[in-house]
């Protein structure tokens, strides 16, 4: 089995690995050890993973005090002596593992371990919970090209992102696991939301889950499927007369149960990372249930149809429009007549579509306003004023936010590069502009006057303006109240159009 760099010179963790860990379950037999490892291979033929088989290196006549290697009175002295196996036992282990296409992963206790991975052949780094911030063993660990797994029981945040940073200068290709160092683990102390947690902190790395709980539990890995995890461990091993199992350590048949379980959660769970295309079927239920567009009264060929023309209802027709295509930023002008009650329809019309014009003017808005080093409150409606339709929005038009409009009004107006707004007059209002970046030219009363930033201008009841930019512009317009049908444009073509305004509350991103 190889693996998939995705860095150069980097080697990399294959998608799903599903981790046995043998431990110390060989049990200082290397022939239960090998029978192990047959029958967990065996159990996991046929599932759509990767499999790696994990050993534990100790280094014994140096990891154990001297004072203290007859001490079988201390558990974990007496485990490690009583299930030692020599180099040559280990060998053949990984050998057995690699045979069954497995990669070879090892825990190591110590840095002669280290070493011995290395030299042993193995695929992957695991380290342990207990010496997640033991720094000499990470020191000799980062030397080697190998992925690295960690595992995170018991470790403080601050530890983990010592150790996070610390993998990540040295390049290393670095995994954690969310684990909980309770033997075996009770369902109400497995903390499955760590793992979003991880994932959540180092969006970067891999993150898996590590198993103590009763091997016949299942739904733990469906929970891990689900929230994303990629990596599984889970430790196994084979009862016998002569060599009992531990309360969390699984035997084939549960291993089998664990893999299934998985299997069956990757299927229900579908695609990663990218939105599924609907299929047949759900487009054609969802058909049935959408209401159609339908002319309210009889629509004239070349007309532009409005809200208050049409009506929403179902059954939808064939080829008909339906409301889910029926939005501000979606014109549609019929090609011939559409009588009354009759359904508005692909056929019978023609669309123009304005949502990427739309995007287009927002973008560039925001880049001036953050040229002139704006603020602008970020509740605030954005009005696009296109005079002669959206399409020449770019000759003339200007996008405007009002910030307040109470007895006093004050409005924050950008003027693209090349736009000019068309001639006005207000019977009511009295408003000064207040020039903050750009330049803009300015025609009162047919007097032309250029306007640089810092300047001031007051325009009075009655006196008609019009205004551009060649460079862009942002002004303030502060004023007397602002009321609707208060604006009279010289061209009454302008007035004549109901569709010179476009809204937009939510443009700040």
């Amino acid at each position: 089995m190889n693996f998939q760099p995705a860095v150069p010179g980097k080697k990399n963790l294959p998608e799903r690995l599903f981790v046995f860990e043998l431990a110390n379950n060989h049990m200082g037999d290397v022939a239960h050890g090998l029978r192990i490892i047959d029958e967990i291979a065996a159990a996991a033929q046929g599932y759509p993973f990767s499999f790696a088989f994990k050993l534990q290196y100790r280094d014994l006549d140096s990891f154990i005090h001297p004072d203290f290697v007859d001490r079988m009175d201390i558990k974990y002295i007496k485990r490690f002596s009583e299930t030692r196996l020599d180099r040559a036992q280990t060998r053949q282990l990984v050998e057995r593992i690699k045979a069954h296409g497995f990669l070879a992963m090892c825990t190591p206790f110590d840095e002669t371990s280290v070493d011995r991975i290395v030299e042993d052949g193995f695929d992957i780094v695991k380290i342990a919970s207990c010496s997640f911030t033991d720094w000499p063993l990470l020191e000799k660990i980062a030397q080697t090209d190998l992925p690295v797994i960690g595992s995170t029981a018991g470790v403080r945040l601050n530890d983990l992102d010592n150790v996070v940073a610390f993998m990540r200068h040295r390049d290393k290709s670095f995994s954690l696991m969310a684990c909980v160092a309770q033997y075996p683990t009770p369902r109400e102390k497995l903390q499955l939301n760590q793992i979003d947690v991880l994932k959540a902190r180092y969006a970067d790395l891999r993150v898996g889950y590590s198993t103590h709980e009763d091997p016949a539990e299942t739904l733990p890995v469906v929970m891990a499927v689900a929230k994303g995890a990629s990596i599984f461990e889970k430790h196994v091993g084979v009862a016998t007369e002569r060599y009992a199992l531990n309360d969390y350590s699984a035997n084939p048949a549960q291993a089998r149960a664990w893999l299934e379980a998985a299997r069956q959660a990757y299927a229900m769970a579908g695609l990663e990372g990218a939105r599924i295309e609907p299929s047949a079927g759900e487009l054609e239920a969802l058909s049935g249930l959408r209401r159609g567009v339908f002319a309210k009264r009889a629509i004239k060929a070349g007309e532009r149809l409005r809200d208050e023309d049409v009506f929403f209802a179902i059954p939808c027709q064939s080829a008909a429009i339906t409301a889910n295509d029926w939005s501000k930023y979606s014109q549609f002008q019929a090609t011939c007549d559409i009588p009354a009650q009759a359904a508005v329809t692909a056929e019978n019309t023609e669309l123009r579509q304005v949502r990427a014009k739309v995007r287009s003017i927002v973008d560039r808005v925001k880049a001036l306003l953050d040229q002139s080093r704006g603020v602008v409150p970020g509740e605030a409606e954005l009005e696009i004023s296109h005079h002669y339709g959206i399409e020449r929005f770019d000759e003339f038009g200007i996008t405007m936010v009002t910030v307040v409009n109470r007895h006093y009004c004050k409005k924050l107006i950008v003027v693209l590069p090349g736009q000019t707004h068309p001639e006005q007059y207000h019977e009511k209002k009295e408003e000064t502009f207040h020039v903050l970046h750009g330049e803009l030219e300015l025609l009162l009363d047919g007097v032309k006057r250029v306007c640089g930033p810092g300047a001031v201008v007051t325009i009075t009841p009655g006196m008609r303006h019009a205004f551009r930019s060649q460079t862009g512009a942002v002004f303030e317009e502060i004023s007397s109240t602002h009321f609707v049908g208060d604006s009279f444009y010289t061209d009454p073509a302008i007035g004549g159009n109901a569709e010179r305004k476009t809204l937009l509350r939510h443009w700040i991103d």
